[in-house]
């Protein structure tokens, strides 16, 4: 499939953390622009720290699909400990930003087990400073989530951009 929005849980059936449902408007997503999301993730163990996140993220180019480097903490990146980036973010203590404080989703680990859903929710993408050849087109993405080298999660998306 060229385009459009899918994704689908990579993981084999004993990871703990599975994604049950994810929907994103408009496709394609547009940046600077609005983003709709509604997800239902269910988790039969808590995650907690350290948080291992791989993310390899591919962009196409013609039929090939090249995979981007990390470059200043983006692109096909390994996160030592998603906790301790979430704490730099949102300072432990503050409260949830919206809309995740309103449906009871936390932002710190640890995270307990059990199922957390965000019905649809707009999230604002502001414009960002990347040359016009990484915002157009269409990319892949794969999450892996671990913790002391056991696999909780595993994620890959696909999607197209488009900056105005």
């Amino acid at each position: 499939q060229v385009g459009g929005f899918a994704w689908e849980n990579c993981g084999d059936r004993t990871d703990p953390v599975v994604l049950q449902s994810l929907s994103v408007a408009p496709d394609p997503i547009s940046i600077p622009g609005s983003l709709r999301i509604s997800a239902a993730v269910s988790s039969s163990k808590a995650m907690a720290s350290p948080l291992k996140a791989v993310l390899v993220v591919e962009k196409a180019l013609g039929d090939l699909w090249i995979q981007l480097p990390c470059i200043d903490e983006l692109g096909s990146c390994t996160y030592d400990d998603v906790c301790t980036i979430l704490d730099n973010l949102i300072p432990p203590g503050t409260t949830c930003p919206e809309p995740l404080l309103t449906y009871g989703i936390p932002c710190h680990c640890p995270f307990k087990a059990g199922s957390y859903s965000l019905p649809a929710s707009d999230f604002v993408l502001p414009d960002v400073e990347l040359p016009a050849w990484m915002t157009n087109g269409n990319y892949r993405v794969r999450v892996a989530v671990s913790s002391s080298g056991e696999e909780l999660a595993c994620v890959k998306l696909a999607f197209s951009l488009q900056s105005q």
